[in-house]
């Protein structure tokens, strides 16, 4: 039998119309939403346009991703129409269109770009917003794994029903160096970064890819639908960036930094951080820093560690 988009009526398809008169809104954020039936990865493909010289606010998502990217290298697979699998576009390198929050004697005036070195917070900002979102929307509540990996819990135990992955590229057109110009200076000026958000939502206990995953219909989420799950993360995310780019990316001034780590399960943890070029690091997660690291406190000092793979080993 050839499978269409109603062949699963337990998992209807996204509105993509619906979703657009929802998100995509004079002064918002968003400025496209597609919807496509099946991809590799949303990230390659909007990393593409962005290279092409896509706006800020373009959003791609999949009823079904066949090779989606995880951090580390990992694969992100899954159910067609069983969770969403989306990417949005940000260009935090260039200024933005007139504040909506500001005050009247400065209506006119654009966020300021965000310097480079705090668009590491992008993935983290995700990951609050997402988090945010889903515990108003679905009822779950939904903690953040350092630097981000959406945690929920089922049967006493923790797992994982989500990841981000943000990436960088450099991008085409005027903002590029002129006219079908590639360039992305250190200012950000020509660059752009795509986040991905997977999210499980209604795979079963034998669907799931390992033990350790879950999804949302596990962790008793009160609601399922995946339009009205979608539409609170995309406008969640809005929110956040539009308060981190309004303080200039500043993550305290944005309150970004404390709301990460008041939802964050990895600190207070005994963690095992394995680095780049293999070298481990044990010890006491202690603080997420002004640069988005994660603060270790070994028997000897304090680490930061800004990449890598973080292994939870027990409460503390």
């Amino acid at each position: 039998m050839t499978r269409s988009r109603w062949s699963d009526l337990e998992r209807p398809p996204l509105n993509a119309a619906a979703l657009r008169r929802a998100v995509v809104v004079p002064g918002g954020l968003w400025t496209g939403l597609d919807v496509v039936e099946t991809t590799g990865s949303t990230n390659s493909d909007l990393t593409a346009r962005a290279a092409r010289g896509a706006p800020e606010g373009a959003v791609l998502i999949a009823e079904e991703q066949t090779a989606g990217r995880g951090r580390l290298d990992r694969r992100w697979t899954a159910p067609a129409r069983s969770g969403l699998f989306f990417s949005v576009l940000l260009r935090p390198g260039e200024p933005g269109p007139a504040r909506p929050d500001a005050a009247p004697d400065d209506s006119a005036a654009p966020w300021q770009p965000v310097p480079v070195h705090r668009w590491g917070w992008l993935p983290l900002l995700a990951g609050v917003a997402t988090a945010t979102a889903l515990s108003r929307a679905a009822g779950v509540d939904t903690a953040l794994k350092w630097p981000n990996d959406l945690l929920v819990t089922v049967d006493g135990e923790e797992r994982k029903a989500g990841g981000i992955l943000a990436e960088r590229v450099t991008t085409a057109g005027p903002a590029a160096g002129g006219p079908g110009g590639a360039g992305g200076g250190p200012d950000g000026a020509g660059s752009a970064v795509v986040i991905g958000i997977g999210l499980n939502v209604s795979l079963r206990a034998d669907e799931l890819p390992v033990p350790t995953a879950a999804s949302l219909v596990l962790a008793g989420a009160q609601g399922t639908d995946r339009d009205p799950l979608l539409r609170a993360v995309l406008r969640s995310i809005a929110d956040w960036y539009g308060a981190w780019r309004a303080a200039g990316g500043d993550p305290a001034l944005s309150r970004l930094q404390q709301t990460y780590a008041a939802g964050c399960a990895t600190l207070g943890r005994q963690v095992r951080a394995e680095l780049p070029g293999g070298r481990n690091l044990s010890g006491t997660a202690v603080a997420v820093d002004g640069d988005g690291r994660l603060v270790i406190a070994g028997p000897d000092r304090e680490e930061a560690v800004g990449a890598g793979d973080i292994v939870h080993l027990r409460r503390g």
